[in-house]
Formats: C-alpha cells, sequence, structure tokens
C-alpha cells in the first residue's frame, strides 16, 4: 500500500516520476532479498536440528510406548522436511510420511477455512445469527439462542460445559440428535465469558456451511474446495476409508503400564464430524500448512482470501495469560513470536499442527496413540527450537501431567473407601426417559443393573457402589463393542438414583464423568 500510494503521488505530480519508480523497486528487490535470507536461515536451522530431533522423538516415543509417528516441517513455501519414526502398528511396517493417521481435532481448522470460503462468496456472514441459518438451533437460554452468532460457533465460549454432550454421541446418538439437545443443556458460565471446549457446536457448523455450499454434506465441500485444490488425495473421513488405505495406522489407547491396540469404530471420530472426523498424511497436509503460512494462497491461485482467513486466526476467548482460542486454532505468545496450532486427540490417535507466520515455518506431528501430550510436546518442542525459545523439556511434562491425570481418574473410578449398605435394586428397575437421551429401560439380572438407551441399543452396566450410587460402563455389545474397547475399563460416569416425595423411585441422574454434564432420567 506504501508503494500504491507513493506511486500514485508521482503520477500527480509529473515530475520525478522515474526516480520514485527507481526507488520502489529498489525497496522491493531489498525486501525480496530480506526474506529468501530469512528462508535460508530458517531451512539452515531445520537441517541443524535433524540429529536432535530424531533422538528427541526416538526417545520420547520409548517413553510414551508410542508405536509410530510421523512428522513435517513446512518452509519456504515446501514440506521442507518429513520422516517417519517406528511402525503402523506393533510389530508391522515402518510408518513413512504417507502413512495415514487420524488427525482429530485438526479437523476443527479445516472446519474454519470452509466458513471463510463461504464468507468469501458471500455465502456466510460472520455476525449472521444462528436462528436465521438453522430452524432447529435453540439453546438453553432464550437470550444466548437469539444472539449466537456464525462467529460464535468455533470460539468455545458457548456457556455450555466442557464436551456437552459428547457422551450422546458415544452412546450412539446421531448429529442431529446432538445439536437438538444444546437446548436442554444447562449453562455454566455466561455466554462469550469463559472458554469451554466443545464439540457439538461443530456439528451444527458443518451443517450449516454444507446447506449454505448447496452441498449434500460438508465432506463434498472439503473434497472441493480444499482437498482437491491441495492435491490432498491420500485424506478421508470415515473408518472405512483409513482401513482400506494400504499404508494406513493402527491405533492405540495409551495406559501408564503400555499402549493397547484398539478396533476403528465409524462412532468416534467419525461420528463427531467436522470436530474431528479427518484421516490424513504428513505429505497432504504439507500443503495444508503452505496454504496458510501463505495467507490462503496456494502455488500462486488464491484458495481463501488472507482477509476471511485472518478472521479465524483472531483471538476470540482467553484460555490463560499466554493463550487464546481463536476459531479452529490456538493464539500462544511465545518469547520469540507467535505461535498458531492446534493439537488432536481421539481415543487411539494423536495429532499437532503449529505455525510460526511471522518466521514461516510450521510443524506436523501424527501418532497413533491417544494424545496424552506427546504430540504436543514434540510439536512445541521442535517450534522452540527453530525460532530460538528456552528449551524445555516438554515430553519430560507431558509425560508426567499424563501420568497424574491416569492416576486421578484411578481414583475417581474405584469404590468409596467407606461403603454404603448395598443398595436394594429390585425397586430401581423400570422405565424412564430423558429429554435428550429419550427413554430407557432399568433392568436387573440378580448380579446387578443394566440400563439399554432405546433409540440406539446402547447398553450400561451399573456397579452398585451403595447408597443408590453407581459405577457406569459401556457394555461391549454389538456395534458399541469397538468403542469400548477404544474407552477402556473404567467407568463413564456415575447413576445417582433418587427417592421421591412419596419414598418411591423417582429417577436417576446419570453423570457424565468427562465433565460432570447431568442427564436426568424420570420414571415413566
Amino acid at each position: 500500500m506504501i508503494f500504491g500510494n507513493a506511486f500514485i503521488r508521482r503520477q500527480v505530480f509529473g515530475r520525478g516520476q522515474a526516480v520514485w519508480l527507481f526507488a520502489a523497486v529498489a525497496v522491493c528487490t531489498l525486501g525480496a532479498a530480506q526474506t529468501a535470507r530469512a528462508d535460508q536461515d530458517m531451512e539452515i536451522r531445520i537441517r541443524n536440528l535433524g540429529p536432535a530431533l530424531d533422538a528427541y522423538v526416538q526417545k520420547g516415543m520409548k517413553d510414551f510406548d508410542n508405536p509410530g509417528l510421523a512428522i513435517g516441517i513446512v518452509t519456504s513455501d515446501k514440506l521442507y522436511f518429513s520422516k517417519g519414526y517406528g511402525l503402523r502398528k506393533k510389530g508391522g511396517e515402518p510408518v513413512d510420511t504417507r502413512t495415514v493417521f487420524q488427525i482429530g481435532s485438526t479437523t476443527k481448522a479445516f472446519l474454519a477455512t470452509t466458513m471463510a470460503i463461504a464468507a468469501d462468496r458471500d455465502k456466510l456472514a460472520w455476525d449472521a445469527r444462528i436462528v436465521d441459518l438453522d430452524d432447529d438451533f435453540e439453546m438453553k437460554d432464550p437470550w444466548v439462542t437469539r444472539e449466537f452468532r456464525v462467529s460464535d460457533l468455533l470460539a468455545q465460549h458457548s456457556s455450555m460445559p466442557p464436551s456437552a454432550n459428547d457422551l450422546m454421541g458415544m452412546l450412539g446418538v446421531d448429529q442431529a440428535g446432538m445439536v437438538r439437545a444444546m437446548r436442554f443443556v444447562e449453562p455454566v458460565s455466561s455466554f462469550r465469558s469463559a472458554f469451554a471446549y466443545t464439540n457439538v457446536t461443530h456439528m451444527l457448523a458443518q451443517r450449516i456451511v454444507a446447506r449454505q455450499f448447496g452441498a449434500p454434506d460438508w465432506d463434498t465441500v472439503v473434497r472441493t474446495e480444499i482437498f482437491e485444490p491441495l492435491g490432498m488425495q491420500n485424506s478421508s473421513f470415515t473408518a472405512e476409508a483409513i482401513q482400506a488405505a494400504p499404508n494406513h495406522t493402527e491405533g492405540y489407547r495409551w495406559t501408564p503400564h503400555g499402549t493397547v491396540e484398539v478396533p476403528f469404530t465409524p462412532i468416534f471420530p467419525y461420528g463427531f464430524g467436522a470436530a474431528g472426523a479427518i484421516n490424513s498424511t504428513v505429505e497432504d497436509l504439507g500443503p495444508w500448512v503452505r496454504l496458510h503460512l501463505a495467507n490462503g494462497k496456494f502455488e500462486g491461485k488464491e484458495i481463501v482470501s488472507a482477509k476471511n482467513l485472518a478472521v479465524t486466526k483472531t483471538p476470540r476467548t482467553g484460555i490463560n495469560e499466554a493463550l487464546t482460542y481463536a476459531m479452529g486454532w490456538v493464539i500462544q505468545s511465545t518469547p520469540n513470536g507467535r505461535i498458531v496450532w492446534h493439537n488432536g486427540g481421539t481415543t487411539a490417535y494423536g495429532a499437532f499442527i503449529g505455525m510460526a507466520p511471522d518466521k514461516d515455518v510450521g510443524v506436523i506431528v501424527l501418532t497413533n496413540e491417544t494424545n496424552v501430550g506427546f504430540p504436543d510436546a514434540i510439536g512445541e518442542w521442535a517450534l522452540d527450537r527453530l525460532l530460538g525459545n528456552p528449551e524445555i523439556d516438554h515430553v519430560a511434562e507431558k509425560l508426567k501431567a499424563a501420568n497424574a491425570a491416569f492416576a486421578q481418574g484411578e481414583k475417581a473410578g474405584a469404590p468409596p473407601a467407606v461403603r454404603q449398605p448395598a443398595t436394594v435394586l429390585a425397586p430401581l428397575t423400570g422405565d424412564y426417559a430423558n429429554d435428550s437421551l429419550g427413554q430407557a429401560k432399568v433392568s436387573g439380572d440378580g448380579a446387578g443393573l443394566s440400563v439399554e438407551i432405546l433409540a440406539t441399543g446402547a447398553k450400561l452396566k451399573l456397579a452398585d457402589q451403595g447408597g443408590q450410587a453407581f459405577a457406569v460402563t459401556l457394555v461391549p455389545e454389538g456395534r458399541f463393542q469397538d468403542i469400548a474397547a477404544n474407552l477402556g475399563p473404567e467407568p463413564i460416569g456415575i447413576a445417582q438414583f433418587e427417592v421421591d416425595q412419596s419414598g418411591g423411585i423417582g429417577g436417576f441422574t446419570f453423570i457424565s464423568g468427562d465433565n460432570g454434564q447431568k442427564y436426568p432420567f424420570m420414571r415413566r
């Protein structure tokens, strides 16, 4: 813009035009030379990082018992470094840069970018009210319902609890059911006042994007607008697709005692769509990072405008003093520059995509293990070294935190130290109903209780904790066999039966172990 204004002024004044033009060309040439030197410097930094990166990755994989990992580093508008480590599965073939992994919630940035493309084409306005775009949208608070905007969908400040309605998806409820049930979720904060990470708002967003594009689904929009222009031929959206890929990883659930291989299931993450369903590779994600470092352009062609892409990276919700959440991206301050990143975690995979836009460098890390911090640690460590930040052993820190969280989860799921008298089970059996999950049947078999969610067929085993409280686990039957293996043996929540005014059982409350969200069931 400075060059443009200067050139216009000299056209008006007439004399000296050639001098000003020469000055502009000289400054442009100097700027190009400085950019080239910066690119060369970053390339040298990446080359020099190689041996230390190898050692750090290999040690981290051993510490976390992570079977396989792939990493890529982008700079100078290319995937400058990429490498595979370990195995696709224990005892199997080696990982390479074309090996397919689940990328979890790094999918959210793809959703944000499709929204930006829709804004470019006047199909979607960032300040549009959701009630004007989706007739079925409703929140518990009528004011929030009226004021919820497109820019709020991905900003993680919905007023709902973290992971709101995720449990419903694990129990087989479809996306439409999870979105509709937002109206029954009790808020835990004021709207736009606090960070609370949710997936269900992204399911609503993908529905709106598909509708505004006139597409049958959001997957079609991503294929047409992103995958095809970027040449992402090995990226997909389903459990069937990753299993069909000849060069794919198997996923592992993390425990402190070693990782456990688990099967693919269409329920998670694939049932959660744009919140986390993409499968991809380091080589496919290289162009994706190039697109963002180039502010929406890929190989000279504009895929999305810099203006609307920047909207997706504008801080919207504070997380802590160093982190803010934008739309599908976390914005982080470091001693030597801003980092834009997001991680991904499914029940059996982990991912990290992070960029330092001002330094023209991005890092991709994919793993076939539950994300308890390992891919984040590798990505953060690599970016710290490339930016010249203080050296921190992120792997050690994340492993310590993972072990502590696991121990806390085991403690929460353990029977109480002082047990109440055993619950009399017969009065608890019968028919119940919940606004979100529908009708449920509580049955007893002499040894204990079970709850069947009739709409989906999911069965829950209730282990008596005394005092009419029960630890709840998902029964591995039918289509829930694989998701139960992914979730592991720990309880997914607590069921607490309540006595009504007449002294009978009036209902029970299912409390999710993930976020404390309550699902009250009333006796029918």
